[in-house]
């Protein structure tokens, strides 16, 4: 456990010691600031006076709170990839892996603390990202939770990214391969759930094979356990592909 924290931290320092991870969460913040602003001037200017006197009108948690969590979402879609190519890519590529394979450290441990310390860097991220809509209590009422719904449904959306990424990345010893390969992957789970959402070729089974149609359903609130699931056997099985992946390499050298 200590060997796995101890490379999670390793990890996570590793991130910030390049521009990349300050430059994504620069980017992150800018362009949901200026998302978030749009959404209230949007709200205040033609939302509210459209609902006024409605019954059960949408609120500031479901027109501008939500819309954020998913726009945080499908802009990770595409940044997940390049954080995750880090992981094992470049270290092959740099020989770094070499020298951490030979250390007294076992796979699984490499492995978990990789992604422990890519999940710290979400952690954050999501963090950051929260602040912006819970600024809103300060002049308005909000449903909290459906909000602390959709922070735990960002969360284990960048995660099911990670984790992806993650596998992907101890494929190749090329890190743009890895980050198209690993964007591919997840925009392909995209296409499965507009394709099941397809008015004349529907199909239930390919929003449950898509991690975006879990993810919308934290957005509105549900906390369901299948959702969870869900999410957790798509962590588990890749992390376990990543494993063996590693652990034949071992075998055949």
């Amino acid at each position: 456990m200590r060997t796995m924290l101890s490379i999670a931290w390793t990890e996570f320092r590793r991130l910030f010691r390049s521009p990349l991870a300050w430059s994504i969460l620069a980017v992150m913040q800018f362009v949901l600031g200026l998302i978030f602003l749009v959404l209230v001037q949007e709200f205040l200017e033609v939302v509210q006076p459209d609902t006024a006197g409605m019954d059960n009108a949408p609120g500031v948690t479901d027109t501008i709170v939500s819309a954020v969590y998913l726009w945080s979402g499908i802009i990770m879609l595409a940044v997940m990839p390049i954080l995750t190519m880090r992981t094992f890519a470049e270290e092959r590529m740099n020989g770094t892996f070499t020298l951490l394979r030979s250390a007294p450290v076992s796979v699984s441990d490499i492995v978990l603390g990789k992604y422990l310390g890519l999940l710290g860097f979400i952690l954050l991220m999501v963090l950051l990202i929260s602040v912006m809509p819970l600024s809103l209590q300060l002049g308005t009422s909000l449903d909290l939770g459906k909000i602390l719904a959709s922070i735990l449904g960002l969360i284990l959306l960048l995660a099911s990214f990670a984790a992806a990424g993650l596998f992907i990345s101890s494929l190749t010893r090329q890190p743009i391969v890895a980050a198209v390969s690993s964007f591919g992957l997840l925009l392909f789970l995209v296409v499965l759930y507009i394709s099941g959402k397809s008015q004349s070729n529907g199909s239930e089974l390919f929003i449950y094979l898509s991690h975006f149609g879990h993810f919308l359903s934290f957005l509105q609130g549900l906390f369901q356990s299948g959702d969870m699931l869900y999410y957790l056997l798509f962590i588990g099985g890749f992390i376990v592909l990543t494993v063996r992946k590693l652990d034949n390499e071992s075998l055949q050298r």
